[in-house]
């Protein structure tokens, strides 16, 4: 069974067993037979719906010559995607960039990512109408988000908190993991659990029609603009070992950006109709991704700062000296990535 772990709960044993038969010490064999996707909740993630629900992996498989299956799984937060694509239990997954990062540094760079997905903003909200801004935040007050320490939210928290508190950890106590589904439904329920939830589209945004709710700050106030949130990352051995089913899944998902960049239309009926989200209508996600801070691209965008920021904590163990780094080389030439 999938399940979340934290980094620092990994022990080197699992690191061996999903690094130790890299390419360089397991012989050549067939491609997969089966390539196993991993993918989150949200709309950060329509675009492996749209993968998934088109077939578009199938169909660059067979392009290729291969007649591999594929199956998905959807997980909750970076510590889970981290732990499946360790062990094995996946060949890519849909995640954050600061969890790849967190792998890239442990394993010594045997973890990295193939390409952007998108950039979104991520508002911090809550239901606790004396929290203004973060110098208001006491130990009565939790804060959901899909990861502690190590998902794009708890980096920015700490980012934000460095800035405002001069204390990056000021506000860890306070971190909840927690799916953005179950975090809204926690909010909104007003039950206690947590008053305070970092989140990601289209869940922060319906939580804000709700009264009572109000947004702290954004990610973008944070990082001064658009940064890669979601990425799709694997490991070393496997890039190595399969390069024509590497090669279909970049291509299905750039078919996918394609398609949400040029039929919002589309992409929006697509989204309310296969994402299983109750809580969002057509016109408000057509409205998210008409909004020009949301951006659906594969060009790797403000790496460095969310890196040198998790190195600076500990949390990235070994230093980057580029934004390349951290993605294989089918990232390289990308235009406009950084």
């Amino acid at each position: 069974m999938l399940r979340g772990k934290t980094i620092a709960g990994l022990s080197g044993l699992i690191f061996a067993s999903a690094f130790m038969l890299g390419g360089a010490i397991r012989p050549a064999v067939a491609e997969v037979s089966e390539v196993k996707i991993a993918m989150q909740y949200g709309l950060g993630h329509l675009p492996v719906m749209v993968m998934r629900d088109k077939k578009l992996v199938e169909k660059h498989l067979k392009e290729e010559g291969l007649t591999s299956t594929t199956k998905y799984f959807q997980l909750a937060g970076s510590a889970a995607m981290n732990d499946a694509l360790l062990s094995g239990s996946v060949d890519f997954t849909s995640g954050g960039l600061t969890g790849i990062a967190t792998l890239w540094g442990a394993s010594k760079g045997r973890v990295k990512a193939l390409s952007a997905v998108n950039a979104f903003p991520m508002y911090l909200n809550t239901i606790n109408p004396k929290i203004k801004s973060l110098k208001d935040f006491t130990p009565a007050d939790k804060i959901a988000l899909p990861a502690v320490r190590v998902s794009p939210q708890a980096i920015v928290l700490g980012m934000a908190a460095q800035k405002e508190l001069g204390d990056a950890s000021k506000l860890d106590p306070l971190t909840v993991t927690m799916n953005h589904p179950d975090a809204m439904a926690a909010l909104l329920s007003k039950s206690g659990a947590v008053n305070s939830h970092l989140g990601f589209s289209p869940y922060q945004e319906a939580e804000l029609k709700h009264p009572g709710v109000h947004r702290v700050f954004s990610s973008y106030d944070i990082m001064g603009g658009p940064a890669t949130i979601v990425v799709i990352g694997t490991r070393q051995d496997f890039y190595d070992q399969n390069p024509k089913t590497v090669k279909a899944v970049l291509a299905a998902l750039n078919d996918a950006l394609a398609f949400i960049n040029n039929d919002k239309e589309g992409a929006a009926k697509f989204y309310v109709e296969n994402s299983g989200d109750k809580s969002s209508t057509y016109d408000e996600v057509l409205g998210l991704l008409k909004n020009p801070e949301i951006i659906f691209s594969n060009v790797p965008s403000g790496t460095m700062k969310f890196v040198s920021f998790m190195y600076d904590r500990g949390i990235v163990k070994q230093k980057p000296t580029s934004w390349k780094d951290l993605y294989f080389p089918t990232a390289y030439n990308i235009k406009g990535a950084n």
